[in-house]
Order: structure tokens, then C-alpha cells, then sequence
């Protein structure tokens, strides 16, 4: 008589034989790209926080006279823009799932170190190569530790954050940097001056918007970071390399803030190693009250910027109203707060 009982190992056996459903793991994914039509765009966090942006600012024009002058809104969007390109590449981190601390000490050590290169007489193209490789190396250095050391993106991160900046520190000899070679006043146009009456960054941050836009869109390594946020183990399951992704979505995140540092380098027309400190929380918060979602998953290009614009708008409408500034990361926390909460409650309305 045979004994038809299953051991677990039967069962095991059983489940590992049976194929994937890739098709359902494509199904997954698509449906957590961004969504297109007016009704859709109305869904989402980024439309809402474009609305409070409107909100803040019809207030803001019966608060102060000097709100709509041209001169104010060029350094609000100058000022935004900054924290909109390191958005961009934090929100990509955050669609993993994953976290990225050091990207304020980043900034000071990319900022140090191209102002260092420039400063011994090497021309701008140079200095922009060794900001954005500074900041591609601990992108890398990040990422493979959080993807194939399997340490927390918390405790990495968090790590970074002290390293950067020590080195910084010690590379600059805690010292202010301001002298920028044979090429300072091209530099310094470029982080500081204006096009068509719109700053340069704000130029650069339109472009970066635009090339995320089709990333999230139609690009695989979009698709992919998509997929290993909803479910990393079936996205493995799918083919896709998670961890090679993995490891790219934080040099995409540190490449974003070594542009950023370029620009806002430039823009200042000084160094210091004190740079971008306690950044790392705007950013995140622009990101987050942009619409990228924590538990990974979902992440929107004009969230990023649509944040960003509402954190500087705080800003800016505290000063103007003559409220002291010391309220700002009160009022940028509530708002990150509120982010966070309107995703739980969208997310338990669609169950």
C-alpha cells in the first residue's frame, strides 16, 4: 500500500516546480507605473500638493506685497530647484523602498572637492567630472553595501552621512574655498545666472524632470526599480537583477546631488564643508510629500519638484509673513506628516 501523505519536503518540491506567472509579475508592475488621463492625474498626491501650492501662494498675495514680485518668485524657484534635482534622485531610492541619509554631507563633500579641482587651476568640464564622480563612487560604495552586504539603507546611509562630511573636512582643511581658477566667472554664470529671465538651475532641474518622466515611463531600468519596490522577491523571480539595480538607484541618487552640488557651488561662488547640512531632511520630505512612497513601489517624475516647491514655499511665506524661520522644519515635518497620512488612508480606501 502506498502512502500518499505529503511531507513538507513533497510540498516544497511541488512549489519550486511550479512555473512563475511572469505575466502576472508584468501585470504587477505596469500597474504601478505612472498613470495618464485627467481623472487619474486628479488621484494623485502630486495634483493635490500642486493645489496647496496655489492655496499657499492666493494667500500669500494678500499677506505681502512683496510675494508676486518678479524678484521673489525668481528665488523661489531658483531656490527650489536645488532641492529638486536631489529630489529627483531620492525619490528613486525611496521607490525601492529604500532611504538615502547622506545626500546633505554628499553635497558639502562635492562641493569641497570640485571647488578644490577648480581652485588648482583646472578648467570647469574637469571639476564637473571629479563632483560627479565624488558623488557616483559613494553612490556606489552605498549601494553595494545595501544590496549585496545586505545592510540596512538606514544604518549605511546614516554611516555616510559622518564619513562625507569628516572628509570633507580634512580634505579642505576646514578651510573656505572661494578662488575657482582660470574659469570662475563661466562657474559661476552657470550655477548663478539666468536664461530668458529663468535661472540656470531651474533649466537643469526642467531637463532632469523631463528625462525622469520617460524613465518612470518607458524605460526597463524604470520599470525595474517600479517592480523591486512593489515586490522585490518577484521581481527577482522575473529576471530582473535586483541587486545591479539596486546598487544603480543610489549612484542615481548621488549623481543627482553632485549635479546639484555643481550648480549650487557656482551659485554661492563659495566652498565650505558645512555645506548641505541637515539637507538630507528636505530632500526626503520634498520626496515624499511628492509622492513616493515609502514602502517602495510607486514614485512620480513631477513629484519631486511639485515637493520641492512646496517646501522652499514655506520657507519663503514664513519670512514674509514675518513669522521667525526657526518654524520652518515645524511646518515642512507637518506637511510630511500629512503626506504620509493621506497615502495610509488612499491606500486603505483602495483595499
Amino acid at each position: 500500500m502506498t502512502d500518499s501523505t505529503n511531507t513538507p519536503q513533497d510540498a516544497h518540491d511541488k512549489t519550486a516546480q511550479t512555473p512563475v506567472d511572469h505575466a502576472a509579475i508584468d501585470d504587477s508592475i505596469t500597474s504601478r507605473r505612472e498613470v495618464s488621463g485627467i481623472g487619474a492625474i486628479i488621484r494623485t498626491q502630486p495634483f493635490w500638493v500642486f493645489v496647496a501650492i496655489l492655496t499657499i501662494g492666493v494667500v500669500m498675495t494678500f499677506v505681502s506685497d512683496a510675494f508676486l514680485t518678479e524678484r521673489n518668485l525668481f528665488n523661489i524657484t531658483r531656490n527650489m530647484a536645488f532641492f529638486g534635482i536631489m529630489a529627483l534622485g531620492m525619490s528613486a531610492v525611496i521607490c525601492t523602498a529604500g532611504i538615502d541619509l547622506s545626500v546633505g554631507s554628499l553635497l558639502g563633500l562635492c562641493g569641497i572637492n570640485l571647488a578644490l579641482v577648480l581652485q588648482a587651476g583646472w578648467s570647469v568640464e574637469i571639476g564637473f567630472v571629479a563632483c560627479i564622480g565624488t558623488a557616483a563612487l559613494v553612490g556606489f560604495i552605498n549601494g553595494v553595501l545595501i544590496a549585496y552586504v545586505r545592510l540596512a539603507p538606514f544604518v549605511v546611509t546614516l554611516g555616510m552621512l559622518a564619513m562625507a562630511r569628516s572628509i570633507a573636512m580634512v580634505i579642505s582643511n576646514n578651510k573656505m574655498v572661494y578662488e575657482f581658477g582660470p574659469d570662475q566667472e563661466l562657474f559661476e554664470w552657470i550655477g548663478g545666472g539666468s536664461m530668458l529671465g529663468v535661472p540656470n538651475v531651474v533649466w537643469v532641474l526642467t531637463v532632469m524632470t523631463l528625462f525622469f518622466l520617460w524613465v518612470w515611463r518607458y524605460s526597463e531600468w524604470g520599470r525595474w526599480v517600479i517592480a523591486i519596490g512593489g515586490n522585490a522577491h518577484a521581481a527577482k523571480l522575473s529576471g530582473i537583477p535586483v541587486e545591479r539595480v539596486i546598487v544603480s538607484v543610489y549612484m542615481v541618487c548621488s549623481i543627482c546631488t553632485g549635479i546639484a552640488a555643481f550648480m549650487f557651488i557656482g551659485y554661492t561662488g563659495s566652498a565650505t564643508n558645512g555645506m548641505g547640512a541637515t539637507y538630507e531632511l528636505n530632500v526626503i520630505a520634498a520626496s515624499v510629500i511628492g509622492g513616493a512612497n515609502l514602502m517602495g513601489g510607486i514614485v512620480y517624475a513631477l513629484g519631486a519638484p511639485i515637493g520641492a516647491a512646496l517646501v522652499e514655499l514655506i520657507r519663503n511665506s514664513l519670512l514674509l509673513a514675518g513669522i521667525p524661520a526657526l518654524w520652518q522644519q515645524f511646518f515642512v515635518g507637518l506637511f510630511l506628516i500629512l503626506a504620509v497620512l493621506l497615502e495610509q488612508l488612499r491606500n486603505r480606501g483602495g483595499k
